[in-house]
């Protein structure tokens, strides 16, 4: 992959007719979908056959398996993603005709254009964070367009065209593509090392959410976590650039402060204060409940709840769409529940998002065990972060670890899960490079009361529903 620079949006009208390059993917599909509610003709192409892309079809998508240049023959612009290889076919003979190849984030910004953008950034919690603004958008009858890495619970989408004025994005880091956008309101939930395949070190991230920062429009929004350091580091750097900055957070300087965190089964409370130079500071606490478990998601919803009421919405309206929110798929997601175990599905794939899920389990098993089946997901990853995974995946009682998820990279020579396995203290990893008897050892050793997490951004969601169906069939239930 390379990082991108910042581009200025192409307009709707100047694309003609759209070709996607993997358009059954989660983002892809978005802005497809988005594209399409337009008028925009939109054609689109993946390796293998998947539900996103029978869904398009059924809209009206020319869907096609594999990728060839014949394609491109009734096309005029190409989306594609930093995945995709030089040598893809159909990448190839766009550059070959000259034809406008555009990145999946600029082809977002076009969308963006004439509305009210608003940026969800950060290494953890966008997803989350980008649902839960959306819920309350829809909430206070703003009806905003949106596009989210991750399915919308309440909708059963991951993008849709409102026709409010409000369009709200999940905002890409890991290439630097989100510097072809141009939000009038960002949030940057998070800044730490990660995607070390593309950046050289901490700093250089911190200076690229800095430019991002800086493509807010003037006089625009930024909203960033006071807990964090590297986020607070962007507020302080942003201070001065003619922004209007605040902060959430359970540190005391917070704009937002989150305080009284408290699980509530599934759920998570909080008392939330706007003070200093909030908008509505001085107006007194105010007790939230978000509808997912973890002190991490009471973050994300005081992020979204502080964005949405300093552009000017109603708090009320904002506290019941946040109480109204049913999650988002992947995110501590519950596949289901057989024989006194509880089965979840978590798309962690940093070290620090699997300690906050697992430290999520470990309350909702209120005495059970925790069992972590993890997927590792490229080999770049794994080999800067394999200590860290191990650390992280210390807080679960068993440990089962795949292999490797590839995704865009090719193997790197004694990069595997192994290494991940061998560094869980205490010696509860297991490496299973043959997943297939994965759901059977879980039935094996899972005791009523456990709490078994699939975590990784690969296909472990997969083998949510064969652990649930090999524990029914340990209690004697064959349905």
């Amino acid at each position: 992959m390379s990082l991108f620079p910042p581009v200025e949006p192409v307009p709707l009208s100047e694309l003609g007719r759209v070709h996607f390059i993997g358009i059954g993917g989660a983002g892809m599909s978005g802005v497809a979908r988005v594209m399409l509610a337009r008028g925009v003709p939109v054609s689109g192409c993946d390796r293998a056959a998947c539900a996103e892309l029978d869904q398009l079809a059924d809209l009206g998508v020319r869907a096609l398996l594999g990728h060839s240049a014949e394609h491109l023959q009734m096309a005029d612009t190409l989306v594609a993603t930093s995945a995709v290889r030089a040598d893809n076919a159909e990448l190839a003979e766009a550059n070959r005709l000259g034809m406008r190849v555009l990145h999946r984030a600029s082809a977002l910004a076009s969308l963006m254009i004439g509305r009210q953008g608003i940026a969800v950034a950060g290494t953890h919690g966008k997803t989350t964070t980008t649902s839960v603004i959306t819920t309350m958008l829809r909430r206070c009858q703003a009806d905003p367009s949106y596009v989210i890495g991750g399915i919308l619970t309440e909708t059963g989408l991951g993008a849709a065209d409102g026709t409010g004025a409000a369009f709200v994005a999940e905002a890409d880091e890991s290439d630097g593509s989100f510097l072809m956008l141009r939000p009038e309101a960002a949030v940057v939930t998070c800044i730490e090392a990660d995607h070390l395949d593309n950046y050289g070190s901490l700093g250089q991230i911190e200076d690229m959410f800095a430019a991002f920062a800086g493509r807010v429009s003037p006089g625009g929004l930024l909203v960033t976590c006071a807990d964090d350091a590297g986020a607070s580091r962007l507020a302080a750097r942003s201070s001065g650039a003619g922004l209007r900055c605040v902060s959430y957070g359970e540190r005391d300087d917070a704009d937002y402060l989150v305080a009284a965190v408290t699980p509530a089964g599934m759920a998570t409370e909080f008392e939330l204060t706007a003070r200093n130079r909030a908008r509505l500071a001085g107006l007194g606490p105010v007790r939230l409940r978000i509808a997912v478990p973890g002190r991490h998601n009471a973050l994300n919803a005081a992020a979204a709840y502080a964005t949405v009421v300093e552009l000017g919405f109603s708090p009320e309206l904002a506290a019941e769409g946040l109480a109204a929110y049913q999650g988002a798929r992947r995110r501590m997601e519950l596949k289901g529940e057989a024989d006194g175990v509880r089965v979840f599905d978590s798309y962690a794939h940093h070290p620090t998002e699997l300690s906050a899920d697992l430290s999520a389990a470990r309350a909702l098993a209120a005495g059970g065990r925790v069992i972590a089946i993890f997927q590792p997901h490229l080999f770049s990853r794994t080999r800067f972060f394999a200590a860290e995974f191990g650390m992280a995946l210390g807080r679960a009682d068993e440990v089962f670890v795949l292999d490797i998820y590839a995704a865009r990279e090719d193997p790197e020579p004694g990069v595997t899960g192994a290494i991940v396995a061998s560094a869980v203290p205490g010696g509860r990893a297991v490496f299973c490079p043959d997943r297939s008897g994965v759901p059977i050892a879980i039935a094996d050793i899972a005791k009523p009361g456990d709490v078994v997490l699939t975590m990784g951004a690969g296909d472990v969601t997969a083998l949510g529903p064969p652990i649930v169906a090999a524990l029914r069939h340990r209690a004697g239930d064959g349905g």
